[in-house]
C-alpha cells in the first residue's frame, strides 16, 4: 500500500493526518501543494478540487481509493482492505 498526501504547511488537519499516520507507524509520502504548483495541479487533476488534505492510497492490485479530508472511517477501511489483501 502506497499513500500519498497532498497538504499544505497552514493546514491543521493535514497536520493531524500526519501525526495520526506517523502515530500508526504508517509510511506516506507528502506533497505541499503551496510549494509545489505540478503536485497542486495533480491533486486537482485527481480530485476536482482544491482542499486539503487530500489523499489517495494505492493498493498492491492497483486499485485506488481517493480521501478528502482528515477522514479517519476511510483510512480505516483502506488499511482494513489491504490487510484482506495480503492474506
Amino acid at each position: 500500500m502506497n499513500i500519498t498526501i497532498y497538504s499544505t504547511r497552514s493546514c491543521a488537519y493535514c497536520y493531524a493526518l500526519k501525526n495520526w499516520l506517523d502515530g500508526k507507524s504508517v509510511k506516506y509520502t507528502e506533497y505541499l501543494v503551496d510549494e509545489n504548483p505540478i503536485a497542486a495541479k495533480n491533486m486537482v487533476r485527481l480530485s476536482g478540487q482544491m482542499g486539503v488534505p487530500f489523499s489517495t492510497v494505492e493498493f498492491g492490485d492497483g486499485k485506488q481509493a481517493n480521501i478528502l479530508g482528515f477522514d479517519r472511517p476511510k483510512f480505516e477501511a483502506a488499511f482494513s482492505l489491504d490487510a484482506k489483501a495480503s492474506k
